[in-house]
């Protein structure tokens, strides 16, 4: 299959081994993530992917500033501004500057971010059994252990 590993990338050349696209890593999780993302909207029309991962985080977390919130679910800065505004804009969360440092923004999930996450959580459940559904459940939590060992 010709994949290059850490130890073969110190070596500068994968042989002889033919650069076929469909069997390169990035390609993979690119059309995983394609498959992954029209599960969810079929599931959860009311939100996106990044709207319910940062709802999620929020619950979870509570108040938390909001570049610390797309530190942890993964976003830059301009990707969860967006987010958070879209938040707020729907009544799930709301801003406020930190009064110790009025150059954060802290942000915190509303009562009706709370009842929604609440209501979409056993959805967003559903999302991750069908993407992971062709898969035996052996072979799934293989691939979260991979997978979670490659972020």
């Amino acid at each position: 299959m010709g994949i290059m590993t850490k130890n073969s990338a110190t070596k500068g050349t994968t042989e002889t081994t033919p650069y076929l696209l469909d069997q390169q890593i990035g390609f993979l999780l690119r059309r995983v993530q394609q498959r992954h993302l029209a599960i969810f909207f079929d599931h959860l029309p009311e939100l996106t992917s990044t709207q319910f991962a940062a709802l999620a985080k929020l619950c979870e977390l509570g108040s938390v500033s909001q570049n610390e919130l797309g530190r942890r679910v993964a976003m830059d800065v301009a990707t969860i501004k967006g987010v958070v505004d879209r938040l707020r804009a729907r009544d799930l969360a709301v801003t406020k500057k930190d009064p110790n440092d009025q150059r954060r923004l802290l942000v915190r999930p509303t009562k009706a971010g709370r009842a929604a996450f609440n209501h979409f959580s056993s959805a967003a459940l559903g999302v991750t059994k069908e993407t992971l559904d062709p898969l035996t459940q052996k072979e799934a939590e293989r691939l979260l252990t991979l997978l979670s060992k490659l972020t």
